[in-house]
């Protein structure tokens, strides 16, 4: 596997690794570090192999399709990781990495995998840092569409995230659909097995009717919208209450409006916790969700709190994100709202609170879902049949 980051954490990776050695695979793992952390360590069976970056080269990064220097210097790390390791095929994480791969393999041919977390070229244009000068000047979301789908033809397989996702790229590029693998990002099985839930957070929300988000708070995600509604939705439901559990540069942002509406008893900001109070949040709440804006990246992608929410059975309430509102209508596990739409948003909270029993069916039915069918366990069956098959 080769991952530009640093590594711990990255839950897909892990998840992924695991899997494939659970399969009886040997995976190696290479990645970065900058110098504060060992150069090779095992991580839950995984052999993890770290190479020295730096800042230079991290900022080089982001102009890996402008300028070749990244590529060249990845290049160089990625072959020695392919000599020393005996490595038969490869499994890219992404695509800022995956012309270093190509390029390395012009002399040793090896099968590559290429897997797609997200859909970079897309996200990348909200990217502040990227519409700006200097920025806008150098990086182009459009090259690097170009590189998506010059790699996507010259990979041996594709690993994506969604069937929307695999909709698109059969629309984009040239490769045959059997060579596209879904592997959603879905919970492990132990996320919602033996929970010790957190009793201190029970009884802080125990009088609230409590709408849960679990995440990054960047604006593209949707809780502006959430929070405008609740100007409306204190009047019906009185002690209704916001609970954010995450964070981004636009909290001043949300907190500006919160302050400006003076709604700073309906939302409580806790920030990010750490994962192991995610159940308790959720057992916690009322309606747990998540209300992307719509673009082309979160049409073809699923938020992964979208199934912690329904592995403890709790109704959701979600945009109409495309990838998102056809897994929730497929399996009525709760409601659609209209993305960027606080009336709506504010009508489907309304219609939820006012039947209790509609409530229980919708986090039941998404409980079973998960837990039957889109576990990890289940959902990294197509990983493994890949390599089984490559």
């Amino acid at each position: 596997m080769i991952l530009d980051a640093t590594f711990p954490p990255d839950p897909r990776v892990e998840n992924e690794a695991i899997s494939l050695i659970e399969a009886g695979n040997e995976v190696f793992l290479f990645c970065l570090h900058y110098g504060d952390q060992t150069q090779s360590e095992q991580i839950k069976g995984i052999q993890v192999k770290r190479y020295l970056s730096n800042k230079l080269e991290y900022k080089l990064s982001a102009l890996v399709y402008s300028f070749p220097f990244y590529t060249h210097l990845m290049a160089r790390k990625i072959n020695h990781f392919l000599e020393t390791c005996k490595i038969e095929a490869i499994h890219v994480h992404d695509i800022q990495i995956a012309a270093a791969v190509f390029k390395t393999i012009v002399k040793k041919p090896l099968p590559v995998v290429l897997d797609l977390h997200e859909n970079r070229p897309e996200i990348m244009k909200f990217y502040r840092h990227l519409n700006k000068f200097p920025g806008n000047l150098f990086v182009w979301a459009s090259l690097w569409k170009k590189k998506e789908e010059q790699f996507v033809s010259n990979a041996s397989r594709v690993v994506v995230v969604t069937e929307e996702a695999k909709k698109d790229l059969l629309l984009r590029c040239k490769i045959a659909s059997n060579n596209i693998v879904v592997v959603p990002n879905t919970v492990r099985a132990s996320f919602y097995q033996d929970v010790q839930f957190n009793k201190t957070i029970f009884k802080k929300h125990q009088n609230h009717f409590v709408l849960l988000y679990i995440g990054d708070t960047g604006i593209r995600r949707g809780l502006q919208t959430v929070i405008s509604s609740l100007l409306g939705l204190k009047k019906k439901i009185s002690n209704i209450k916001l609970v954010i559990l995450g964070k981004s540069s636009s909290d001043l942002i949300l907190k500006r409006q919160v302050r400006s509406l003076g709604l700073e008893n309906y939302v409580d900001f806790e920030g990010w916790k750490d994962p192991e109070v995610f159940p308790s949040y959720i057992e916690a709440s009322s309606i747990c969700i998540s209300p992307l804006h719509r673009n082309v990246h979160h049409d073809t992608t699923y938020a992964n709190k979208l199934f912690q929410y329904m592995s403890l059975g709790k109704p959701v309430l979600v945009s109409d994100a495309t990838a998102q509102k056809n897994i929730v209508e497929k399996v009525s596990a709760g409601l659609v709202h209209k993305a960027q739409d606080s009336k709506d948003f504010g009508k489907k909270v309304v219609q939820l609170f006012s039947d209790s029993k509609q409530m229980m069916v919708f986090g039941e039915n998404g409980k079973k879902f998960v837990r039957n069918e889109f576990s990890w366990e289940q959902t990294s069956k197509n990983l493994v049949s890949l390599y089984d098959t490559l």
